[in-house]
């Protein structure tokens, strides 16, 4: 495959030194992009539209054609895998994911089994490899996977939660079945990025985006444990290459030592954390990723580079900052908001190294 002509983000999460500031956005192909509007219309659904390769790809590749992003991420949802595992995945207008069949009962957990990633989610391996291919070595691709902890929230609450009752409930009451799940989940992620990885998966992000809701004592054993399972499962080179691995706890501030230390190459940041605090913190260990609120971009483009500028001042001079968003970006946000950030980035970061 051809090698890559812009390595910044690469290098930024492996803390070797760069020009300027790598920046790619979480969900930067969404629902803010008109031309991404018009292919998910083409396609009928979300989900139609994750499980075409082809049509997979064009929207992968849609910011690119717009900003001066430093990375492309692999168009999917991280609801994929419970849905190879059969839980039946489907999205209602205005109220996110749901699946058919959440995890009720105990024999629904101990009839789990890990999906074929090759057979069950071809789809997601053939859109690696054909955004690998269209990127030609432009910029690198990252692939990724939920968290076996997140993955767990969704399949045994049927979707999106306010409160967590069910799997907290869980957790409490039958930790052994809550383990067991953990458990198929782990070797489920494991199998699914390694594959993302021989595709064409450049660097891996594991998104943790409900370990934030759990107490200090149970994030450790119920999500971070298992994520540091899914990193010593994790290629980390491919083709002679490294690969590096990014792991995002939203609300994850409290425990970011604890995070550094499970064996990723970068730790993401929510807009919550003191990026500069977390640099003196885990700085010297790992890469960070983030942290600019996605909010300050729905107040316009000059809101939006005044918050760039701020968040490239927290981290200061120095390699090892991909730059990012606390989180995904909104779909209410104007396209030029997106573009003031990118530029921003791009314009001030050569400052600081």
């Amino acid at each position: 495959m051809a090698k890559l002509k812009n390595d910044t983000l690469i290098r930024a999460l492996l803390r070797q030194p760069t020009a300027y500031t790598p920046v790619w956005i979480m969900r930067q192909a969404g629902r803010y992009l008109p031309e991404y509007n018009a292919t998910r219309a083409r396609a009928g659904s979300f989900l139609s539209l994750a499980k075409n390769p082809d049509l997979a790809t064009e929207v992968t590749l849609q910011p690119l054609a717009r900003f001066r992003l430093d990375a492309a991420i692999v168009f999917s949802d991280i609801l994929t895998v419970p849905d190879a595992m059969g839980l039946g995945l489907g999205f209602v207008e205005g109220e996110g994911p749901r699946f058919a069949r959440p995890l009720r009962e105990e024999r629904q957990i101990r009839d789990l089994t890990v999906p074929d990633p090759d057979r069950q989610l071809r789809y997601v391996l053939d859109t690696v490899g054909q955004v690998r291919k269209a990127l030609a070595g432009s910029v690198p691709l990252i692939g990724f996977s939920g968290s076996p902890f997140t993955l767990a929230c969704y399949m045994v609450e049927g979707g999106a939660s306010a409160e967590f009752r069910l799997i907290k409930t869980l957790l409490y009451s039958r930790p052994d079945l809550l383990h067991h799940l953990l458990e198929i989940n782990s070797r489920a992620v494991i199998a699914y990025l390694n594959a993302q990885i021989e595709s064409g998966a450049q660097a891996v992000m594991v998104f943790d985006t409900w370990g934030g809701t759990l107490g200090a004592a149970e994030y450790r054993e119920f999500s971070l444990a298992y994520m540091q399972r899914v990193l010593e499962g994790v290629k980390r080179e491919h083709d002679g290459e490294r690969v590096p691995a990014i792991l995002f706890t939203k609300g994850g501030a409290a425990w970011l030592e604890a995070i550094a230390a499970s064996g990723c190459d970068a730790v993401g940041l929510d807009w919550t954390a003191d990026l500069g605090m977390a640099r003196s913190l885990i700085g010297q260990r790992v890469a960070l990723q983030g942290n600019l609120d996605p909010a300050v971009l729905l107040a316009g483009p000059e809101a939006t580079r005044k918050g760039a500028a701020a968040v490239l001042a927290a981290f200061g001079r120095g390699s090892g900052h991909v730059f990012n968003l606390g989180h995904g970006v909104s779909q209410h946000t104007a396209p030029e908001s997106v573009a003031a950030l990118v530029e921003t980035v791009h314009e001030l970061s050569p400052a600081y190294h």
